[in-house]
């Protein structure tokens, strides 16, 4: 029988990428976190979320599952990397969109790692199995948080359990990582705002032999089918004939709904067609007003709901997880004081108001928007009309290539950075361009053995040293009088990073962004003092 604790420093409220990621997170720093996650089991069949980015997999390698993601993935990076519109999968290409989703698949400068597609309850089982490994963390399947009083001096939660049993527990800290429908919003009386899109959407996981054995228009990771009848999105999710389906503009209540007759219309082929599963769903783009209570924290989907398009959703999950997560294992080691976690907010909600921003802008861009019945004609006059939709299209370019929103999001105005008076680049959703001002993720490079520059970074902060002429020493000195775990990685070797930088030294913080970058610290302590959030007024 589970031990569920009557006590713990941190609870987790369910389950998902958010919270095991918050536990991986908080668990290898060695602060006790128990996750409490009602599902039992995560079905395949439906796969939700698609697209894991560069970003979440740079966290992932960091992690060290990068590569134990890869060997699980049904659909290598290899097998395809673009996003493929056409008239239907035996009709004609319209155009594509190359290395959609950060898929390469060979190594840039940029990042240390490509973008994999690969079914959300493929990664879900991933964490589970990292999170459970890790001795601090006790993972609570088949329980759930069903109600939460939060205080200024801790959190109460009351747990239900199989066969009825029931568990009051008291934490330190709450981390709500229950979705739109759990209990840690209303229980810090946070709302969200927003709206829902205009089209309802069906999904349906299928498999079909044809599929494998007749050639299709073209090879795409995706293929945006912009038919006269219905329109939609497909892809693989093995190399093995199952495929998922999303049919847009479609009532489930109808007759029409039928979903068989539905992904024939999406392939323009009577195919062999066998359902594996159907859930009907709209995209919702919902903020909360809110992101904390007392010691009760949003993070995830309890936090934002993202629209799918670009596949931001999970990931921008992935990244609430990694910012709360170090900062609240910092307060509970007792170097930090709790004014840092003030700065979570601070630093991830306005990330979680641009993502929805992007997500949401490509609505008006649905399939449906743009069928005509002579599409498909294959003669001049379909000819010249999938030219000029080819042209109509590109405003979808955004939605596939968002590198500079991926990984362009800085903290630049958080108040536990330490503004150094440059400019930075202004944001842009398509174009990543690299730049180590505080606050931004550090400009990533290849190091000479081939290994990462992130490989070097510790479990908290980074001292880089780029010159040979600089001197880390009053830093480190400072560091140490205050307890900060720090780590010092000399690369004055390298000049060209040191270029990129536009410093000798940068700091780097648990969660690759920069905190502080100069040539020399003025005041050493009142870095450090700021960083830890101990310096400003951060409410």
């Amino acid at each position: 029988m589970t031990i569920v604790p009557s006590q713990v420093p941190v609870l987790i409220a369910g389950g998902g990428p958010s919270g095991l990621a918050a536990a991986i997170e908080l668990g290898r720093r060695g602060v006790e976190v128990c996750v409490v996650e009602p599902r039992t089991t995560l079905d395949p069949l439906r796969p939700r979320a698609k697209t894991t980015s560069v970003r979440t997999m740079e966290h992932l390698r960091r992690w060290g599952l990068a590569d134990r993601l890869r060997s699980r993935a049904a659909l290598p990076v290899a097998h395809a990397q673009d996003v493929v519109f056409c008239t239907g999968l035996f009709g004609h290409e319209i155009t594509r969109f190359p290395e959609a989703f950060g898929l390469w698949t060979e190594p840039r400068d940029i990042a240390a790692e490509a973008g994999q597609q690969v079914a959300q309850p493929i990664v879900e089982e991933l964490l589970r199995e990292a999170a459970a490994a890790l001795p601090s963390v006790t993972l609570l399947v088949g329980w759930r948080v069903d109600a939460v009083i939060d205080g200024q001096d801790g959190v109460r939660a009351e747990l239900a359990g199989p066969d009825g049993r029931r568990r009051d527990v008291h934490a330190e800290y709450l981390l709500g990582c229950d979705g739109n429908a759990g209990v840690s919003r209303s229980a810090i009386g946070s709302h969200y705002a927003g709206s829902s899109g205009a089209l309802p959407n069906l999904s349906i996981t299928f498999r079909s032999r044809e599929l494998d054995e007749r050639p299709l228009c073209a090879l795409g990771v995706h293929y945006w089918v912009i038919g006269a009848e219905r329109g939609g999105l497909m892809g693989r999710l093995d190399l093995d004939g199952t495929w998922w389906a999303i049919v847009q503009g479609i009532d489930v209540q109808a007759e029409e709904a039928d979903p068989v007759a539905l992904v024939r219309t999406l392939a323009g082929a009577e195919i062999d067609v066998e359902v594996l599963a159907t859930d009907p769903w709209s995209a919702r783009m919902l903020l909360a007003d809110r992101y904390r209570g007392e010691r009760v924290f949003l993070v995830g989907d309890a936090a934002h709901l993202n629209p799918p398009w670009g596949g931001h959703g999970f990931n921008t999950c992935v990244g609430d997880a990694v910012n709360i997560g170090y900062k609240l294992a910092a307060v509970l080691q007792g170097w930090a004081p709790p004014s840092l976690l003030d700065s979570y907010e601070r630093e991830r909600r306005p990330v979680a108001v641009r993502t929805i921003a992007a997500a949401g802008s490509q609505e008006a861009f649905l399939a449906p928007s743009f069928a005509a019945a002579e599409l498909d004609d294959a003669g001049p006059a379909g000819k010249v009309l999938r030219a000029e939709l080819a042209d109509a299209l590109r405003g979808k370019d955004p939605e596939f290539h968002s590198l500079g929103l991926v990984l362009g999001y800085d903290y630049a105005d958080s108040p536990v950075v330490v503004p150094d008076g440059r400019g930075r680049p202004e944001p842009e959703l398509t174009r990543y361009r690299p730049s180590a001002h505080p606050g931004a993720r550090l400009p990533h490079v290849w190091l000479p053995d081939g290994s990462s520059l992130y490989d070097l970074l510790g479990d908290w902060f980074t001292l880089l040293r780029l010159s040979a002429r600089a001197d880390p020493t009053p830093l480190v000195t400072a560091a140490t009088a205050a307890g900060i775990p720090l780590r010092v990685v000399d690369l004055g070797h390298l000049p060209r990073l040191g270029a990129v930088c536009e410093a000798d030294l940068v700091l780097v913080r648990p969660d690759q962004h920069v905190a502080w970058r100069g040539d020399v610290a003025a005041d050493p302590a009142e870095v450090w003092t700021r960083v830890i959030g101990g310096g400003q007024d951060t409410t």
